[in-house]
């Protein structure tokens, strides 16, 4: 059941799922950018650090809001769900990521990419909201949390990448 903490960990096998993915849209960045092999040393270890951080940091927290607002019991169920839909974003950016590498530009790239990320936040708002029962502030509140939490780790994978 993934409203058990049992299920809750078995659920975290989403980050070994995303794993291929996370890899394919920073080689397609690093690609854009011109970027050689250097990007197999200290680059891509700092981005495997953080990828795992982004793992761990947002459910540990998460774990101490919910119980600071009294909906411990259902983190089990909120983090399974948060877990399970890391999968559908992964695969939104990479689905998105490949036209981009083949070239596209323009209006369309960026309207289907707002429309990718607004798809994105609206599908962890709900599942923070169901998830662990929340109103919609408070869900809001956890969702900017993780975004928080997600471009301190994008400024610490670059921080490391430099040296």
């Amino acid at each position: 059941m993934a409203g058990t903490p049992a299920g809750a960990w078995r659920s975290f096998i989403a980050a070994a799922i995303c794993l291929p993915a996370f890899l394919a849209l920073r080689f397609f960045g690093w690609a854009q950018a011109g970027a050689g092999v250097e990007v197999l040393g200290r680059p891509l270890l700092a981005e495997l650090i953080t990828y795992a951080l982004g793992w761990v940091v947002f459910p540990l927290v998460s774990l101490w809001i919910a119980e600071l607002w009294g909906r411990g019991a259902a983190w089990p169920r909120f983090i399974a769900g948060w877990n399970w839909i890391n999968i559908v974003q992964y695969l939104l950016w990479l689905a998105l990521a490949v036209p981009v590498a083949l070239g596209v530009t323009g209006l369309v790239v960026q309207g289907l990419t707002l429309a990718c990320f607004g798809y994105l936040v609206w599908l962890e708002w709900f599942t923070v909201r169901v998830g662990l029962g929340l109103t919609g502030n408070r869900a809001t509140a956890m969702v900017l949390l993780d975004l928080f939490i997600g471009v301190f780790l994008a400024g610490l994978a670059q921080r490391l990448s430099l040296g």
